[in-house]
């Protein structure tokens, strides 16, 4: 019997990555690496991630690999928010230029640590350490290191300029540009047919395009024939050879300039993106024993840990407000517009941004396992499912190039041979046109921009998409399915009605109610125990049994009870009475005999009616609610909320099972997507076809289980996230037909001799930088 051997993820930053051609063949050269169970290279955040087994070769490898192919690219390993625990005596960059150690600041010194500066930056003295989260400003280097590498350190840590030009980069090419011009303006000055004047567009075509033709033969002596650079090189060359040579220097200086303005495109969108998940706190403020403070990085406070915010900075961890209160800014979590009030008692998440107030908070998550970093590790990884469409844009353009320089070959062969009067210079004029139409730069680029600004925008709506594959998903979705308690109703239960059979008083009903819940957890439960409001005596209870799907089983005080729903009652042979009240029905039975009932009612979501009304006018052809509630109150909360069909008093597996029968009832007429609260859903999660889990952060089983997660308890969220989907799919389907039709016009244009290398570089680059700004209308926040 074959065994699954494990794999473990392993990430490294790609800094200079500033070709989306480049790393789809960098993604496809690692994933033919030994030991490499799947490869993913995300453009937008220049990520490379890879899961290995035991027979990976090593991080040398891939360097080596990554540089064979792109030699300029420097390959810098990305370290988990929380592979590193640092000792507390740590050294906090202060002013930007020193580094000072930070003693215990006490009250006299609280307005210098308020006045601490918000993105101090903490260094491990002695050994290096990485912050981890790619969009994070944190700097990585050993204490005392050359700063030399200060390059690598922000790449590591991903500060710095997404493209490898950088300002510096930017002006030399600004300045070979310039230089090239001037020099092509003095080759048309001077005499045509000279030998001056070919000296000038040749200086003005290496000032402009040098880089680019030595980019092509040191990819050529690697074996990487079909790139950009190549084609580019070919064509201008070729130019130069049958005579055209302000027309090579012409379109080189184009291309370039386009390749400016795409490079300029890509960044913006890059930075757009990663301000939308720039929520990462750089710094905690922990308050000690003795009144005074010290300000650490997050990853080093640990739970039970005191911090203190004050107005206008980040939560940096979960926790509990102990002390005062303020409103909390919680847009960049959950895309909830209105502050939200905290209090003492409150539960708050790393990211909120105290708007007002100070206020204490006791750490209850460390910082790895926090809001924050659960959301940057989810969108930041989002790229690895990549969509249908990205996978075929993959394969396109790896048989697209060679074919169109196939054509291109035969059209400058091939016609001056059959037709007559048909000069080479002219077909061999045409084939070039070819070559610089065919890079398929704009697709590749623009296409996974796309998607992962429509994940983007999710995000900053409150949902988080774990991959393109889930969002493009969501167009095809005609059925969804609810589970009831927490997802359709709040899950805040109260008792309203307590009904004993004769001889049981309400008061002793109710006591032995709360006895045999005291040791669950479910909501119902803690209904029952707040209703009791006593304190539940130590001893009391023994041999706790919970029944799968029918209640609870205990001794209390020596007394056998049963407390449970209507199956309960019937398995174990007790008559009992159903009551009329709408709501949660929970019997109990003392030593056999029929002790009452108590009634829990769940309150309706406020904006579950308008979820329902949206996703019908979104195209959704079923709705479905499932529930292992009694059938009376089912009905009712459908009936109120307008779902098509209800299914009542089912256990877990008969949700799995329901699902199975849907999905074979509408095979091939949709998908079928299941909303629940991640808690008890965790089967129909993983079965459906999308599993959405709702306000599931705190729950690491909704994470694991759901490809979508609503941040919020809001239903009215999944029509917000198939309205991005939609809007993520027209753009990415914009971009394909721009791209494809423009350059299939020009291909003919260029084939008739219509087109020249002009309107050739504009269907290249032109399109790409066109492609580019409309993926970033993806990034905006759709609002239902």
């Amino acid at each position: 019997m074959s065994t699954i051997e494990p794999t473990e993820k392993r990430q490294w930053i790609l800094e200079g990555l500033d070709c989306a051609n480049c790393a789809m063949k960098i993604e496809n050269r690692v994933k033919k690496m030994e030991g490499v169970a799947s490869c993913s290279v995300n453009f937008a955040t220049k990520t490379l991630t890879v899961e290995t087994d035991s027979r990976f070769p090593g991080e040398e490898q891939v360097r080596k690999t990554v540089v064979s192919l792109e030699p300029h690219v420097k390959v810098l390993e990305k370290r988990s928010s929380g592979a590193v625990r640092t000792p507390r005596n740590v050294k906090v960059r202060t002013d930007g230029a020193e580094l000072r150690s930070l003693r215990p600041v006490h009250a006299h010194d609280s307005a210098a640590a308020a006045d601490a500066p918000a993105h101090s930056h903490a260094h491990e003295q002695g050994q290096p350490h990485s912050h981890g989260h790619e969009h994070s400003h944190g700097h990585s280097h050993e204490h005392g290191e050359a700063h030399a590498h200060g390059n690598e350190a922000r790449a590591a840590s991903g500060e710095g300029h997404a493209h490898s030009h950088g300002e510096g980069g930017t002006r030399k090419t600004v300045l070979r540009i310039a230089a090239g011009a001037l020099l092509a303006a003095a080759g048309y000055l001077v005499p045509s047919g000279g030998y001056l004047e070919l000296g000038l567009f040749l200086l003005a075509y290496l000032a402009a395009g040098g880089s680019v033709v030595w980019q092509a033969v040191r990819n050529l002596f690697r074996g990487e024939v079909f790139d950009e650079n190549f084609l580019m090189a070919l064509a201008t060359v070729g130019a130069f050879a049958i005579g055209q040579y302000p027309e090579g220097v012409a379109v080189m200086l184009f291309y370039q300039v386009g390749e400016l303005f795409q490079d300029l495109a890509v960044n913006r969108s890059r930075r757009s993106i990663t301000a939308l998940m720039d929520i990462r706190p750089e710094t905690a403020r922990v308050r000690f024993a003795d009144g005074g403070t010290q300000i650490m990085s997050p990853e080093q406070v640990e739970i039970g840990d005191i911090i203190v915010v004050q107005p206008g900075e980040k939560v940096p961890l979960d926790g509990t407000v102990i002390e005062g209160s303020a409103m909390m800014d919680t847009s960049a979590l959950t895309g909830e517009s209105v502050p939200r009030s905290a209090e003492k008692g409150t539960a708050v998440l790393s990211g909120f941004i105290n708007k007002n107030g100070v206020v204490a908070i006791e750490v209850t998550q460390i910082f790895e396992q926090s809001a924050v970093s659960k959301i940057l590790e989810l969108v930041e990884n989002a790229s690895n499912n990549k969509a249908k469409t990205e996978n075929f844009i993959t394969r396109f353009a790896r048989a697209y190039t060679p074919v169109v320089v196939i054509a291109a070959a035969l059209l400058a062969v091939v016609p001056p041979l059959v037709i007559s009067g048909a000069t080479f210079s002219d077909w061999i004029y045409r084939a070039l046109v070819f070559l610089v139409i065919s890079c398929p730069c704009a697709l590749v680029v623009s296409i996974p921009l796309g998607f992962f600004g429509g994940i983007g925008a999710a995000s900053r709506s409150g949902i988080l998409v774990k991959g393109s594959n889930y969002l493009e998903a969501l167009n095809d979705v005609k059925t969804v399915v609810f589970d009831k308690t927490g997802t359709l109703t709040k899950g805040q239960f109260k008792v309203t009605e307590i009904n004993p059979a004769e001889g049981t008083k309400k008061e002793e009903l109710l006591r032995l109610a709360a006895y045999a819940e005291s040791h669950s957890g479910h909501p119902i439960a803690e209904s029952i125990l707040a209703a009791y409001g006593d304190e539940i005596s130590a001893g009391a209870v023994t041999d706790y049994e919970e029944i799968s799907g029918h209640g609870i089983r205990a001794a209390i005080e020596g007394r056998t009870v049963l407390a449970g729903n209507a199956r309960l009652m019937k398995r174990e042979g007790i008559a009992f009475r159903e009551p009329k009240a709408a709501g949660t029905v929970v019997h109990l039975a003392e030593d056999g005999r029929y002790a009452g009932s108590i009634v829990i009612a769940d309150e309706v979501k406020d904006d579950a009616a308008r979820a329902i009304a949206s996703l019908r006018d979104a195209g959704i052809t079923k709705t479905v609610m499932l529930t292992g509630d009694a059938a009376a109150v089912a009905e009712e909360v459908g009936k109120r909320l307008g779902v098509d069909e209800v299914h009542a008093e089912l256990l877990p597996q008969h949700k799995v099972e329901r699902i199975e029968r849907l999905e074979a009832e509408t095979r091939g007429t949709g998908k079928i997507a299941f909303v629940g609260d991640g808690i008890n859903d965790t089967p129909v999660l993983a079965r459906a076809d999308v599993g959405i889990a709702m306000g599931g952060l705190g729950s690491d089983a909704a994470i694991e289980a759901a490809d979508i997660v609503i941040m919020t308890d809001e239903p009215s969220k999944i029509g917000t996230a198939i309205g991005i989907a939609r809007r993520t799919r027209a753009i990415v389907w914009q971009n394909i037909v721009l791209a494809l039709g423009v350059k299939g016009a020009f291909l003919l244009l260029g084939a008739f001799g219509i087109a020249t290398m002009w309107e050739a570089v504009f269907s290249d680059v032109g399109v790409t930088v066109l492609a580019v700004l409309n993926s970033m209308r993806a990034l905006r926040r759709v609002e239902v």
